[in-house]
């Protein structure tokens, strides 16, 4: 499978199986797309360029073809039967440490941390026979992964640091490697969380919208009041703090924003360089959700972004943009490109009181229950569902080129437009796709 597109002066070919990228002058580009229909003859033909030009290009088309680099066959359907009879292994937790919240943020999925249930704060008994089962259950896999999730974390550090040193208590016996996660909106941030995190934290997940106006509107604390100005100088503190590595500042666009490429480079000019900027999801009657009328806006920002992103490259002050990281000499092994993130096998997420779903956007619904920290998982069926997700069973995702990146999508976003987990988001895709062209563009201009 071919794609082909333009994007800011590069012609640029993607070999979907081999993950090969090529960028090419304006006859390769035409050939190519003529190559596969029509012989030598009919495209000198039909093409308005010099023959010797056309027939240099056919060659080495045909060359690149034979060499495994274009137009190559799709083998990795016979793989996904291997990674659908793989026994469960888990690698990663998430820890809802609160489901409770400082912050009355408007687009929240979590209801200001209470998941369709109640408020709570996780016990350091249940964090630690979380981790228990997190190290019962994760064969030999080495490095486990511990995300500190809320609601709003930070206002129940103490038992955050309970799990913490519990953690660290047991990786020499079991030989396991703990790699935590803090994410926070930065209300409670202060000198000792610093410490702490830069001390334990392999990642911190900051949660900022951009630009004043568009935070607060956004973000404002449980009593109306704006949090932009509480929690934008612990943040360049954290991120200076660690070197400005380790950590991103997230912020979620919604249609208020559909100028979000603007809020990323007010990050960037306040002095992140790690930043990721998230659609809001939400269902079509929700005041901020982004529409299908707002894609061509919002495609054009991701151009922009990508263009202000090779701009201050060259000037020497570059930042990052996760959604515009693709590897593309190595990337995900196969299994991941094939079956993304892992939710409700390799990935889950624990509430206060102990209970397993297949992720945090899960949490609440009842019918993905997998069981308990204590007792460990019960619905070994709902695992195998979520197993068998991959992009060869959803239908959409078989003739998309970008499916080896998003890896088929999210499951909890799919089943919460389409009712399944098989299906897709489709404004989600469309995102996905363009966020791949303008990444594999940066790619392009910064080899340059």
């Amino acid at each position: 499978m071919i794609h082909q597109y333009k994007n800011n002066g590069f012609n640029i070919v993607m070999d979907v199986c081999s993950g090969a990228i090529h960028v090419v002058d304006d006859v390769t580009y035409d050939v190519v797309a003529l190559f596969e229909k029509k012989d030598l003859e009919e495209i000198k033909a039909e093409l308005d360029y010099p023959d010797t030009e056309i027939e240099e290009a056919y060659g080495e088309i045909r060359e690149l073809k034979q060499e495994g680099l274009l137009f190559t066959e799709d083998i990795y359907e016979d793989y996904i039967t291997e990674v659908k009879s793989r026994k469960t292994v888990v690698k990663a937790l998430c820890l809802h440490i609160a489901h409770d919240c400082n912050l009355a943020c408007r687009y929240c999925f979590a209801e200001e941390g209470e998941y369709q249930g109640q408020r709570g704060l996780m016990s350091a008994e249940v964090g630690r026979a979380a981790l228990d089962f997190l190290v019962e259950n994760s064969g030999n896999r080495r490095n486990l992964e511990v995300d500190f999730f809320g609601g709003e974390p930070t206002m129940n550090f103490e038992v955050v640091k309970e799990i913490v040193r519990y953690g660290r208590s047991l990786e020499e016996k079991h030989d396991k490697h703990f790699r935590f996660t803090l994410t926070t909106n930065g209300l409670l941030v202060n000198d000792e969380i610093i410490g702490f995190a830069n001390k334990e934290m392999d990642n911190v997940v900051m949660s900022i919208d951009g630009r004043r106006e568009v935070h607060d509107y956004m973000r404002p604390t449980r009593n109306g009041k704006p949090s932009y100005d509480l929690i934008l100088p612990k943040f360049k503190k954290f991120a200076d703090s660690r070197n400005q590595q380790k950590y991103y500042v997230r912020g979620t666009f919604t249609n208020r924003n559909l100028d979000f490429a603007s809020d990323v480079i007010h990050l960037a000019d306040e002095g992140f360089e790690q930043i990721s900027m998230e659609p809001v999801v939400g269902e079509a009657d929700e005041p901020y959700a982004i529409q299908e009328k707002d894609l061509p806006r919002v495609f054009a920002e991701y151009d922009r972004l990508a263009r202000e992103m090779i701009k201050r490259r060259k000037e020497g002050r570059p930042f990052h943009f996760f959604h515009f990281m693709i590897d593309l000499t190595g990337g995900p092994c196969v299994a991941k490109r094939l079956s993304g993130c892992g939710s409700g096998t390799e990935y889950m997420a624990v509430t206060p009181w102990g209970d397993l779903y297949p992720c945090h956007q899960f949490v609440g619904e009842e019918e993905f229950k997998l069981g308990d920290v204590f007792t460990g998982i019960k619905r070994t069926d709902i695992c195998d569902r979520f197993r068998s997700c991959n992009v060869y069973t959803k239908e959409k995702c078989r003739d998309c080129f970008a499916r080896f990146y998003c890896s088929g999508g999210c499951p909890a976003n799919s089943y919460k437009f389409q009712g399944r987990i098989d299906d897709s988001y489709d404004l989600s895709c469309e995102m996905e796709r363009k966020r791949v062209e303008c990444a594999i563009m940066l790619q392009a201009a910064l080899a340059e």
